[in-house]
């Protein structure tokens, strides 16, 4: 795809993840509301991605990088930088999990998924958000979890990402509440997403549930709260939204036990 610079009256979105599930489905609500993109994704996919997003006349600039690392976050922004404009939404959806008994899952998968769902989320952050309070306006979507609001035996480092995500979220909101740029959580139950296989939990009784929640529906949600500065949403089903009230009410003690039957590896 040729990656011209958006004319500069579109409106400009920076979506990661956005080769698959969530993110590209985020990525289709932007461009139907009129915003051209700067996509991002570790895998060839987010070329296929662009291709399609860029179908409705939207301009769609693929970049494919590995927000692990710092040089993958530095030179996503450097494309973002070379469109010319500031982005004035931008949604950090990357992410993965990593399912299993913290002692026998692996070092490097565990370290992964800290650098890209926690480190990547903080310096892209820094960067987007830097460049937006100094346009005087914006708006982050921070892709949390309802995981979040509670521990998550067997996926415990994927949880505590979530709920680190969030967090931040919420304290860097207030930070800027007089910057004309608000910051969103959003926090999605259950999707139907290649998540589960990529993280080896099809065979948990949460990834074998049968009614996930539709992306689409998950991204028009997000986009409705993201565009309205709302703080957080709990995307999707309302029982998402039951859930994450409950949990946050649950003592960890009772939460532990009760979650980890949702995610515990089957045999």
């Amino acid at each position: 795809m040729s990656q011209q610079q958006p004319p500069p009256d579109a409106p400009l979105a920076v979506v990661t993840g956005a080769s698959t599930g969530i993110g590209r489905a985020l990525a289709a609500e932007l461009a139907e509301r009129g915003y051209d993109l700067v996509v991002a994704a570790d895998e060839a996919e987010v070329h296929d991605a662009a291709a399609e997003l860029g179908g409705a006349g939207r301009t769609v600039i693929p970049v494919q990088a590995d927000l692990a690392t710092a040089e993958g976050v530095e030179a996503l922004h450097l494309q973002v930088g070379q469109t010319g404009r500031t982005a004035q939404v931008g949604a950090l959806n990357a992410g993965v999990g990593v399912n299993g008994r913290f002692d026998q899952t692996s070092l490097a998968d565990d370290l992964n998924l800290v650098d890209l769902n926690v480190r990547s989320t903080v310096h892209l952050a820094k960067r987007l958000l830097r460049d937006m309070v100094a346009a005087g306006e914006g708006r982050l979507l921070l892709t949390s979890s309802i995981a979040a609001v509670a521990p998550g035996p067997f996926h415990a480092t994927y949880a505590a990402s979530k709920a680190f995500v969030h967090s931040f979220a919420e304290g860097i909101r207030e930070e800027l509440k007089d910057t004309g740029v608000t910051v969103t959580s959003l926090m999605p139950g259950p999707t139907d997403t290649e998540f589960f296989s990529r993280a080896d939990m099809e065979g948990t009784k949460v990834g074998q549930m049968d009614d996930k929640d539709d992306p689409r529906d998950v991204a028009r949600d997000a986009v409705d709260a993201l565009l309205a500065g709302r703080a957080s949403v709990a995307a999707g089903f309302f029982s998402n939204r039951l859930q994450a009230e409950l949990a946050t009410h649950l003592p960890d003690a009772l939460a532990a036990p009760l979650l980890a039957r949702m995610t515990r590896p089957r045999e």
